[in-house]
Order: C-alpha cells, then structure tokens, then sequence
C-alpha cells in the first residue's frame, strides 16, 4: 500500500473541496492514472471502450484504486464493473465528467437574480457524454465538505463527495446510472465541524413524514388545460367574479378509515363540490413539503416538494389539471416569512446561519418556533424567487396568497422593546424583506400571465395592493382583516345590543377602496377556541343559523371578493380540526343543508350580476341608500355597474323583529324584483319576505328619487333587482 495523499485523506475526512482533482482519469508524466474510490467493493475491473478489460489494483484498505495506463495522453470515456458479495454491476465513473451547472447560472444564483433556479440546483435526470443519470448540485458556502447519500450507494458518506464550483458555494456531482425514484440526501460537514445529512433544499419530491429522504423525479405529466391557461392570461381579475373556497386538503374528506384522499381523488371530488356550489376558486392551505400535520403545513422543510401525503407531485399537477378543466382557479398558500426548524431541512444548513439571519433577533419569530428568512441574501432572494415563479410555472398554479406579510415587513412585529433592531434609518420597517416581496410581485405579474398574488397583511400598512412603481408592495389583492373583525365582532352581539354598535357594521366602508380586498371569512377564525362560524352566533339555534345566513349574504354583497372556509358552507357545528374531515353528515338536517343551499344561490348571484363583482373595487360600485337606522340596526345600499337595470338594491335587517312596510331608498321607481331572501323556507327560514317583488314609488328619500315599501324578515338579507 502507498502512503495516503492529502487529497484522499481530505476525501476520507469529509473535506475535499475538488475530489475529481483525485478521483478519475489524470494525466501524468508517463501516461494517464486512473483512480477509483469504491469502499466496500472487492474488485474494480476499467472498461475502455475498446480493448481488453482491466483490473484495477486496490491502493488503500478504505477502497482506492488505481490503474496506470502508459502511453496514453488524452483521457477517454470509460466504465467500471464492481463486485461485491458475489454480486456485480457496471457504470460510469462520476468522476470522469464535467460540471452540469453553467457559469451564467451560478453568477445569477449568486446576485440573487436567478427566478428558475428549480432548473439548475438539485436532482434532475439527464444524459451526459451519452450517460444517463442524475446531476445533483446544492448550495452550501461554509461547507468543508459535502458528499452525496443514497440507496445507490448504502447511504455511504465517503463514497459520491461532490465538489465545490469555485467561489459560488455550490456543490455538484453527476451520478452515470441512477435515475428517478432514487432516495438521496447530503452529507455536509458544517463550517462548525457537525455533519449533517440534509434533504435537498431544490428535491421536487420527498418521503412521506416521519422520513426525511429526498426522492429524484422527473415529471410526465401532460397537461390539457389549454384552454383556462390561454382564458386566464387574458382575464382581468379585478372586474370578474372570484368567490374562493379555503381548502386543508387532508381534512376536507377522508376515507371511512380515517385515510387521506390522495391528490386525484380529492380533484374529481372537489371539482363536481366546487362547480355545484358555484365557488370560483380553490384556495388550498399549504402543500410544501412540511414534517408536523398539526402546522397546517404552514411550517415548511421542503419549498420545492409537494407534500407526499396526498400522492406525487405529477398526482398534483393531475389536480390543478382536473380543476381547471371544471373551469375552477387554484390558489396556493405561499410562506416565504418563515421555515421549520427540523434537522434535515434548512435550519443551519452548512453549519452557518444560511437561509436564516444571523442575528437572533431577525432570526426567530416569537410566535412560532421557526426561523425568519434572511431576505438581505442575494442566493436566498434567487430561492424564494424561484420557489414562486416554480410553484405557478410547473403546477399552473393560478394565484399565491402570501402568508404573515405583516411578519415579514415589521422588525417588531410581536416583539417586545429590545426584542428587535431598527434599520439603518432607526425604523421599524424591515427594508430587504420590503424589496423581496416587491420584486416577487413584479416577477409574477411580469412573467406569469394571469396569475395574481394575494397578501394576508393585518396592520394599515398603505399600498399593499398598489403598484411598486407607485410605491406600493405590488401585491393584486389584500385579506380585508378589519372588515371580518369588525363584521365578526358585531354578529356575535345579542341583537339587542347591536344598536349600540352600528358604527363597527358601517366602518369598514372608509377604507373600503384603500387596497384590492378580499372578504375573508378563513380557517384562523375557526380554530384554537373561536368556535365555527355558526357558533359564533348569538341566540337559540334558529337565531344561530339566521344570523350565519345573514353573515354570508352580507358578505356576498359587500364589495370585495369572496373567501370561505370548508364547512362555512354548510354551516358546521364543532371547530375545524385537521385530524378528522368535515361533518358531512350534518347536511342530512334541513338547517345545514339550507345553508348549503344559500351559499350556491349566493355564488349564482355573484357570478350572473354584474353589480355582485364588476366594480368591486371601484367607489362607483356602491352607495349607501339607508345606514342611519341604527335604532332599527338596518342598513340598506345599492351595488352598481354604471348601468341601471343592473342595480342590486341590498337590505339587511340584524334584529330578530319582522319589519313590515319598511321604506327604503331606491335608485329609481319602478317594479323590484325579490332576487334573493335569506328568510326563505328553503334556506330553513320562516318564509316572511315581499312575495317576490315590491313596487317603488316616485317618492324621494334620503336624497333619493324613489322609495318603497317592504317587509324585512327578522335576522335577514334581501335583495332587490329592477324588473327589466
């Protein structure tokens, strides 16, 4: 045996930075020398593409071999053949090719400008100098070493180290022989002297939790929904209808033993729910990768990966595909704020503070025992770049609503004094995270046509749906927080304490055309102690249901787009839980099932009439006709396009007293059609209503020209429409 190199002693300890120095095929003084590091292998017999086979001489106890070959000046491709415990097998030698990440890709990467960097960083199949394989690169700077572990290989952290590409911090290595299906993860031996087996930040796929193992994959899936993708490009988001259904696809339906529906089961099932209820979105809390079921997958590990609980990423691809072709939009649950802390993903990836701030207190959110981006990073910037232009390109996705904005652009946010550090201008403003999400906004609505970014943002940060170049954050719509709280707060009072509280109802009014909103009534206000939607309600359990009705009629007809959460629909009774699906079985009751039917008309209602969703955003859209009764607690307003036979006169009365021969403000005299009464039998309610039209009189009223007579039933909306 000779002495050990330093390069292999290098390779041994984990800290090679450049093992195809050592390893493959090198020219030398009298030929070429052939080195092959095999650890556990009895034999190694070179292959050269033409010529007698030979075998090569085993050089170290560790498993180094070598073989001379004399005369021999320019290096050629080659195989091996292994043997081992009677078994044998062939490939190429990884250490013989060249890198696979380009150099333009790797300065991109770096001044964090790159947004496909899915395209160049991780696992991806492909065939090299006439090989099949798997090219695997990965970002870890502060590395002294990183080796790839696999099934191909045992798991064997000595036998695939990968090499540095020069300044960039990225490793690579291209493995001749493997393809899809492979488990791998990297061993890195941190800047701190701590090896670490991480999953791939970039791995498409990965195991079903509790296991952590990346998995390679290479999508065929074809789609054939050609036709959304060419009407959504051309489709203006603002002026048309969007009435969205908030999703935990893991708790929505479930097999009698308690099973998941896998991703094609839940499209075909919520396709046919969707398109019968009338919603036109799919909104889904979080599908990244993610280890602890009780986030909500809102604690992610894996940005690149869908979550295997459901299926393969190509089984997701086939759900957008279905919804899409029912002519339902999917929307994503985005978090670029934050990222579990678990051992095999990003936390602490090469031994430094990578992906999160060095400083703790940018570093750890006190509300949920992750770390924070650090968003200053240029290689950082080019992940979570290309993590939200991956998820729309490769899945179709139609819109990502960015969660824990308000965490992300606050230094304070939830902190104490001393807690936080200002920035450079002694502000509370977090300026790199700030330039992240405007430069995220621009990339989407720049690059992907028609899909639409949408904030949950809880402060009155101004502009957040405002254009960047007028200074906003560049989102297209914001989670109107104050409207729910508001509306909320006042439909939890006993009604006869709502007339001391009239002004919440109205309130939201102010603001109402500040930022793009969307009405959200979503999973948070239904959890950890909140009660359901219905419970929520004040009263006896006619009064509950009554006023859910008349919840959901006020937001259908307030202006802004609409946001329900699972089993609002229906009105259900326990608390969202995501260990168990929806109480299907309550809408075998006439009251839930009149809820059920009460959100379809309500859909029908904000999809065929224009004034529903035309102008959502717009002051000409609205116009109050009566807020003034709050002794009464009523309020009346009229929804609008500009063109009068497409009014949509609203009433709403918050008290459980009939009001009989009620005058009301109308826009114009005439006959009013009763288009909808949430009091309807066939929503569970008593029946009261106009009988299916009122007759407006040529008799002013609140500076009005007409007015009319009606009869509001008790804890009610109804709505008018002019007989055309």
């Amino acid at each position: 045996m000779t002495p050990t190199p330093a390069a292999f002693q290098a390779i041994l300890e984990g800290r090679s930075h450049d093992p195809h120095a050592f390893l493959g095929m090198h020219p030398t003084a009298s030929g070429l020398t052939v080195r092959v590091f095999a650890p556990g292998v009895e034999r190694v017999t070179f292959l050269p593409p033409s010529g007698p086979e030979l075998p090569m001489r085993r050089t170290h106890p560790e498993g180094l071999f070598q073989l001379a070959l004399p005369g021999e000046r320019a290096p050629f491709p080659y195989r091996l053949r292994f043997e081992a415990g009677g078994h044998q097998w062939e490939r190429a030698d990884p250490y013989r090719f060249l890198p696979t990440v380009a150099e333009d890709d790797l300065r991109a990467f770096a001044e964090g400008r790159h947004d496909r960097a899915w395209h160049v960083l991780g696992a991806h199949p492909r065939t090299v100098d006439g090989e099949p394989g798997v090219a695997f690169a990965v970002w870890a700077p502060n590395a002294r070493g990183v080796a790839l572990v696999g099934d191909f290989n045992g798991w064997n952290r000595h036998a695939h180290p990968m090499r540095v590409l020069g300044s960039s911090g990225v490793w690579e290595l291209f493995v001749p022989g493997i393809g899809p299906g492979e488990r791998y993860k990297f061993a890195v031996l941190g800047a701190d002297g701590v090896l670490r087996e991480k999953a791939d930040p970039f791995a498409f796929f990965q195991e079903t939790r509790p296991k952590t193992a990346s998995i390679v994959f290479a999508s065929s899936f074809r789609w054939a929904d050609a036709e959304w993708m060419e009407r959504r490009a051309g489709a203006d988001p603002y002026r048309e209808p969007m009435s969205i259904y908030e999703v935990h696809l893991g708790s929505w339906r479930r097999h009698p033993d308690g099973r998941w529906y896998a991703y094609r089961e839940s499209a075909e099932a919520l396709a046919a729910y969707c398109r019968d209820l009338g919603f036109t979105h799919v909104e889904l809390l979080p599908l990244a990768e993610h280890p602890f079921d009780g986030s909500w997958g809102y604690q992610v590990t894996n940005f690149f990966a869908p979550t295997s609980r459901y299926g393969t990423p190509d089984d997701f691809r086939a759900f957008v595909d279905t919804l899409h072709r029912a002519g339902i939009g999917v929307l994503l649950d985005w978090v670029p704020a934050h990222f579990a802390t678990d051992l095999h993903g990003l936390a602490r990836f090469d031994g430094t503070w990578l992906y999160e701030h060095e400083d703790a207190r940018r570093r750890i959110p006190p509300d949920w025992g992750t770390y924070s981006f650090n968003y200053g990073r240029n290689e950082v910037r080019s992940f979570l770049l290309s993590n939200a232009r991956y998820w729309l390109e490769e899945f179709h996705i139609d819109g990502l609503r960015v969660d824990a904005v308000s965490s992300m652009i606050y230094l304070d946010y939830s902190r104490k004094p001393g807690e936080w550090v200002p920035n450079i201008y002694g502000g509370n403003e977090h300026l790199e995270a700030i330039d992240f999400l405007r430069r995220a906004n621009e990339l989407v609505y720049r690059e992907v046509p028609g899909a639409v970014t949408i904030a949950e943002e809880s402060t009155a940060w101004p502009g957040v749906s405002r254009p960047t170049y007028a200074g906003g954050l560049g989102f297209g719509f914001k989670w109107n927080m104050g409207w729910m709280h508001d509306t909320l707060f006042y439909l939890s009072r006993d009604p006869i304490h709502r007339k001391y509280h009239h002004n919440i109802l109205t309130f939201s009014m102010l603001y109402a055309y500040s930022e793009n909103y969307i009405l959200s009534l979503s999973h948070d206000e239904v959890v950890h102690g909140k009660a359901s939607l219905l419970h929520k309600m004040p009263g006896d359990e006619w009064q509950q249901f009554a006023n859910l009705r008349l919840l959901l009629a006020y937001q259908h007809a307030w202006p802004g787009k609409k946001l329900l959460f699972m089993g609002g629909e229906f009105g259900q009774r326990s608390e969202w839980s995501h260990d168990r699906e929806l109480e299907w079985q309550a809408l075998s009751y006439f009251r839930h099932e009149g809820v059920q039917r009460l959100v379809r008309d309500l859909n029908r209602l904000h999809r065929t009439r224009p004034a529903l969703h035309r102008c959502d955003h717009e002051p000409r859209g609205f116009a109050w006709l009566d807020f003034s009764d709050w002794e009464q607690s009523v309020v009346a307003f009229v929804r609008r396009t500009g063109e009068a036979d497409d009014d949509v006169v609203c009433v709403f009365n918050f008290t459980p007293v009939p009001r009989f021969g009620y005058r009301i403000p109308v826009p114009a005299p005439g006959p009013y059609q009763e288009i909808l009464n949430t009091d309807a039998d066939v929503y569970g309610g008593s029946g009261v209503g106009n009988l299916g039209l009122a007759v407006a009189d040529p008799e002013p009223r609140f500076g009005w020209p007409a007015s009319m007579a009606v009869t509001l039933p008790p804890l009610a909306a109804v709505f008018f429409a002019p007989v055309r």
